[in-house]
């Protein structure tokens, strides 16, 4: 599908109800430093097909706090970022946007604390260079050299891993071919300390449904593990892998398992998979985690969301903890509390989770909202932090997730909005 398509498709998953919500004002609650006056509402929902009422509450603070940190021209800047960010020791945030640049194709930007922006390089698409790098978000080594994918260029068009470096030079590592080796690399890769990438790709390999991939230092690609898409193994990752300090490899599919709703999995060191949970969708379950990059924590639990399932079907955050035991955390309502989060998580170190969804919120975003900025607490109440708003003043539809940043501070991207039009990254101050 082409990307003018893809947008097609997901404009229409915005065309659904929303629920109604009721507000009343409430006492002061305390942000940070900062006093700042609350809602507390109650969001409802009718399921149309079980019948079913959802109710759940939680707190709406101000947005005092939030800021557009800085807005895209499209070209030839870049335009439509839809991958999360990363952060350097100096605290300079490096992405990606999906078009704009100087070939149309995408591109990779620095933005320093001080929210100026370099545009590091623009794709130039096939057969020489990879393009639309999608939701990739970037992996930074100790020297500063970028390294990324895309699902499309390079000499198969089938999709790239490159490196970049900190003076904007880039070297494609890898053209995947779209067969055996795999092919459209959708998620970002994580770098082990003797310099070898681990990725996934959406489809290829030996039965179609996608790969588990190593790319060396010179170069050369093993293929891990080819997806099944069966009730024992996943299909389509999305997403790319975490790895542990052993070397175990953790991620998530957004097809097959026992339900055919996407799975999380494990791939030790020795090669061996295990299928850690299945999805088994609404109301008791969460279902198809598209972008999900899980998160790990030091007790080994891991961390992520579903574009839908949950109790309305409108996503969960879930936990899969070390023995395998997948517990939901939240169940987004897809109105006020927000609806289909798309990519991972951040958390601090009492434990809270920080995360987006493209739905939902309290703006009038068409039928289903402009998405929200959530924070959820290990008790599990959820709070909304901000409500995005399709305009010039603010942007909407954040695929990318967040990153919690050295100061504390939250940072994401918008793929819609802002004062061009073209997308923004925001900034959540405590």
């Amino acid at each position: 599908m082409d990307r003018k398509g893809e947008w097609q498709v997901r404009a229409g998953r915005r065309a659904l109800a929303a629920p109604v919500g009721l507000l009343a004002m409430v006492s002061m609650i305390v942000l940070g430093a900062q006093v700042a006056t609350a809602q507390l509402s109650e969001g409802c929902r009718l399921d149309p097909v079980s019948q079913i009422e959802s109710c759940h509450r939680f707190y709406i603070p101000s947005a005092a706090s939030y800021s557009l940190f800085y807005s895209f021209k499209c070209a030839p800047d870049g335009g439509i970022p839809e991958a999360g960010l990363v952060e350097d020791a100096s605290g300079n945030l490096y992405g990606t946007t999906d078009l704009g640049g100087v070939y149309g194709y995408g591109t990779v930007f620095k933005l320093t604390p001080s929210g100026t922006e370099t545009v590091l390089h623009s794709f130039a698409g096939a057969p020489s260079d990879g393009a639309y790098p999608y939701f990739a978000t970037l992996t930074l080594d100790s020297a500063g050299n970028l390294y990324g994918t895309t699902p499309s260029g390079g000499e198969s068009g089938e999709g790239v891993v490159f490196k970049l470096t900190p003076a904007g030079a880039e070297t494609v590592l890898y053209s995947f071919s779209g067969g055996s080796d795999g092919g459209s690399p959708r998620g970002g890769v994580v770098r082990d300390g003797s310099g070898n990438l681990y990725g996934t790709t959406f489809w290829g390999g030996a039965l179609g449904f996608g790969v588990l991939f190593k790319l060396n230092p010179s170069g050369t690609e093993t293929v891990l593990h080819s997806f099944a898409s069966s009730a024992t193994d996943g299909g389509n990752p999305d997403a790319g892998p975490i790895r542990d300090s052993a070397g175990n490899l953790y991620g998530t599919t957004a097809h097959g398992g026992s339900f055919g709703n996407g799975t999380v999995f494990e791939l030790s060191a020795s090669g061996s998979e295990t299928l850690l949970h299945s999805f088994a969708d609404y109301p008791s379950d969460g279902a198809l985690p598209f972008d999900s990059v899980l998160l790990r924590n030091s007790s080994g639990n891991l961390y992520g969301v579903t574009y839908y399932g949950g109790r309305t079907g409108d996503g969960a955050v879930f936990e899969v903890n070390a023995a395998g035991e997948e517990t939901v955390l939240l169940n987004f309502d897809g109105g006020s509390g927000g609806g289909n989060p798309y990519d991972g998580l951040a958390q601090d170190a009492d434990g809270n989770l920080y995360g987006t969804t493209e739905n939902g919120g309290s703006a009038p975003c068409g039928y289903q909202g402009c998405g929200v900025l959530f924070k959820l607490s290990p008790a599990g109440q959820e709070t909304i932090l901000h409500s995005f708003d399709l305009s010039l003043a603010d942007g909407a539809y954040p695929f990318g997730g967040v990153i919690r940043a050295r100061t504390g501070n939250l940072y994401g991207t918008l793929s819609a909005g802002g004062p061009s039009s073209c997308g923004a990254v925001f900034k959540f101050s405590f």
